[in-house]
C-alpha cells in the first residue's frame, strides 16, 4: 500500500516536471497522510492542470461519506472490475506528484519505517484515480486514490504492494481519456528494478503530527523502531489527521 508520502521539490521544479498551467506555491511536506488535501495533476483539452484533492476516494454513488470506508489506494489488478473505480480508470486518471514514500517492515514484533525514493532524486508521478462526490445539497468534494500493484522481488521484503509510478514519457497516455484505457492499464507496473532506493528512518514518522526534514535521515535500524503504536492503517492515520489537520499550502 501507500499510506504516507513526501513532496519536497520546489514548486518551480514540480511545475516544470509535470508541465501544468497553474503556479501554486507551497512548502515542502515530509509526512503527507490520508484525508489531507494533496496536489493532483490531471489532463484536459486545454493542457495539464494542478488541483488540490482529498486523499481518500469517494465514489459518486456513495450517499453518505461518513458510512463509507476510507479508500486511499486502488489495486491495479481490479480497477476495471471494482464498482468504485471502473468509471474513474476510464475517464478520471490523474497523477500525484511525490518525492518519496514510507513503508513499514515488520521486524521482531516491531514496525520499522523505511523511506523509499528514486535513486536519481527526480520527482515521481504516482498513478491515481479521481472522483468528484456531490452531496444531496449540491456540495462537492474532489477525492483521489493512489494506484498500487504487486512489488518486485527486490522490494517485496518491505511490503507486498508498491505505488505505481508513471514514467514522464507516459504521462500523456495515462492522462488521456477513455480512448486510451487499455494502453493506460498496461502502464500499471511496479517501478523498474533498481530505480528506487530506501533506508530505515526514525519512528517519529509514525505520528502524522511530525512533519520535518529530519524524518528523511537514515538511522540505525536497531535504534529506529519503537514499540509504540504506528499510525499506518488508513483509519488510524485518518483519526490522527482529524486531530491535527494538515494542508499542502
Amino acid at each position: 500500500m501507500c499510506g504516507r508520502f513526501t513532496l519536497t521539490s520546489a514548486p518551480a521544479i514540480l511545475r516544470h516536471a509535470f508541465n501544468y498551467t497553474e503556479q501554486p506555491n507551497f512548502p515542502p511536506r515530509y509526512n503527507i497522510a490520508p484525508t489531507q488535501p494533496i496536489g493532483v495533476v490531471f489532463g484536459e483539452q486545454s493542457g495539464r492542470h494542478f488541483q488540490l484533492m482529498r486523499w481518500g476516494f469517494i465514489p459518486a454513488w456513495v450517499k453518505d461519506p461518513k458510512t463509507f470506508s476510507l479508500v486511499i489506494n486502488a489495486r491495479s489488478e481490479t480497477v476495471l472490475e471494482k464498482p468504485a473505480f471502473r468509471n474513474a480508470i476510464r475517464r478520471r486518471r490523474c497523477l500525484v506528484p511525490a518525492d518519496g514514500y514510507y513503508e513499514w517492515q515488520n521486524a521482531n514484533g516491531r514496525k520499522q519505517p523505511f523511506f523509499i525514493h528514486p535513486r536519481d532524486d527526480a520527482p515521481m508521478g504516482f498513478a491515481a484515480l479521481a472522483e468528484t462526490w456531490v452531496g444531496p445539497n449540491g456540495e462537492e468534494q474532489d477525492t483521489v486514490a493512489i494506484v498500487t500493484t504487486a512489488a518486485r522481488q527486490e522490494m517485496a521484503h518491505l511490503h507486498a504492494r508498491v505505488p505505481v509510478v508513471i514514467a514522464p514519457r507516459d504521462y500523456d497516455c495515462w492522462l488521456e481519456g477513455e480512448v486510451a484505457t487499455q494502453q493506460a492499464i498496461a502502464l500499471l507496473q511496479p517501478p523498474p528494478t533498481g530505480s528506487l532506493a530506501w533506508h530505515p528512518v526514525s519512528s517519529e514518522v509514525n505520528r502524522v503530527a511530525n512533519d520535518h526534514a529530519g524524518l528523511l535521515l537514515p538511522v540505525d535500524p536497531s535504534e529506529a523502531a519503537e514499540p509504540e503504536k504506528v499510525e499506518t492503517s488508513p483509519r488510524r492515520a485518518a483519526r490522527a489527521v482529524d486531530e491535527r489537520q494538515g494542508s499542502l499550502f
